[in-house]
């Protein structure tokens, strides 16, 4: 039988439908959050966080927003491109809004493709004599 639904993950589906519909699952103890096959939120021990990256990441630690830190067990801890939404945020769809479009933003670029420039090394340009 499949465990019910967390309400704060149904409550930050609800913040977050100003950007399409969101779909929570079960994810590594919390929850992720979904619209369109993109994950644009994580949920863990009650506290949201929305996705970004390193173009949004001044905007959101402008806002006081903290990053998504996680520990392993051997000691070592990493981070990943989430973070918290200012607290009036979580009031309504409204408010969400312009932090929703970030984490939606963030969700579209990290599906573009990488670009291969950086991967191929430097070109140099031949040019003909003549």
């Amino acid at each position: 039988m499949a465990k019910p639904v967390d309400p704060f993950a149904l409550h930050a589906c609800e913040l977050l439908s100003c950007v399409g519909p969101c779909v929570p699952k079960r994810m590594f103890g919390g929850w992720g959050i979904g619209t369109d096959g993109m994950n644009i939120a994580l949920i863990f021990d009650e506290t949201l966080f929305l996705k970004s990256n390193a173009e949004t990441e001044p905007q959101w630690l402008a806002a006081r927003g903290r990053p998504f830190l996680y520990e392993f067990k051997d000691g070592t801890s990493g981070r990943l491109n989430y973070h918290t939404p200012p607290d009036e945020a979580l009031e309504s769809p409204a408010l969400m809004l312009p932090w929703a479009r970030l984490a939606l933003e963030a969700a579209v670029a990290a599906r573009r493709p990488k670009k291969r420039a950086a991967a191929a090394g430097p070109r140099t340009s031949k040019k003909k004599k003549g």
